[in-house]
């Protein structure tokens, strides 16, 4: 059986995407999904990035670009009423019910259907009682969990989302998914050195 671990944030569209196309890309495969939350915020933080959002040409070809994409999938794709925002609440709520598949497509369709404001109190509290969590999503133990997520995900290299891994590889980007269904194919190019080679350092120019 293949595992693969999503880690996500619910601020990414791309993220939503590749959700709702993971379940075609493993078909026929016997496989398990972890659902990971960790925040953006902290890897772009940690690398030095600015996410898309936060540059304004950028950002105005991701949403058009995701919502040409949304359309093609046939998925329901409507701009929250601000963004970037805030996920931290979303994030913490995830943990604190055990993130399987019915709970991060409720938080997604909250973000990335509805249209309202992701961060809206009565929201947050309506999508709160629906998931009914274990835990409590303002507990110290989540507020850590969730950050010891983004932490060790920094330190392996995962430096946006959606990220997919499986066997202690990478895939990167709802782009990346017919390459995990090759890895998990047993594609030949990952039985050859490409996969190590290609990832290694090389000499390059470094802007100051």
């Amino acid at each position: 059986m293949h595992r693969i671990v999503f880690h996500f944030d619910v601020l990414s569209p791309f993220a939503w995407l590749a959700f709702q196309r993971l379940p075609q890309v493993l078909e026929g495969l016997s496989h398990e999904v972890e659902y990971r939350p960790l925040l953006l915020a902290g890897l772009l933080q940690h690398f030095g990035q600015k996410g898309p959002a936060e540059v304004e040409p950028k950002r105005a070809w991701t949403f058009r670009h995701v919502h040409w994409m949304a359309a093609q999938q046939g998925v329901p794709l409507v701009t929250p009423a601000q963004h970037p925002f805030n996920p931290l609440a979303l994030q913490r709520l995830a943990l604190a019910c055990g993130p399987n598949r019915r709970v991060v497509e409720a938080l997604f369709r909250h973000v990335w259907a509805e249209g309202g404001d992701a961060n809206d109190p009565a929201r947050l509290a309506a999508l709160t009682e629906a998931l009914a969590p274990a835990r409590d999503p303002n507990s110290a133990e989540v507020k850590a969990e969730l950050r010891t997520n983004t932490e060790a995900a920094a330190a392996a290299g995962i430096f946006g989302v959606p990220t997919f891994e499986h066997e202690g590889r990478l895939f990167w980007g709802l782009d990346a998914l017919p390459m995990l269904r090759d890895a998990l194919a047993g594609g030949a190019w990952f039985e050859g050195p490409a996969w190590q080679a290609e990832g290694a350092p090389r000499p390059g120019v470094r802007r100051a």
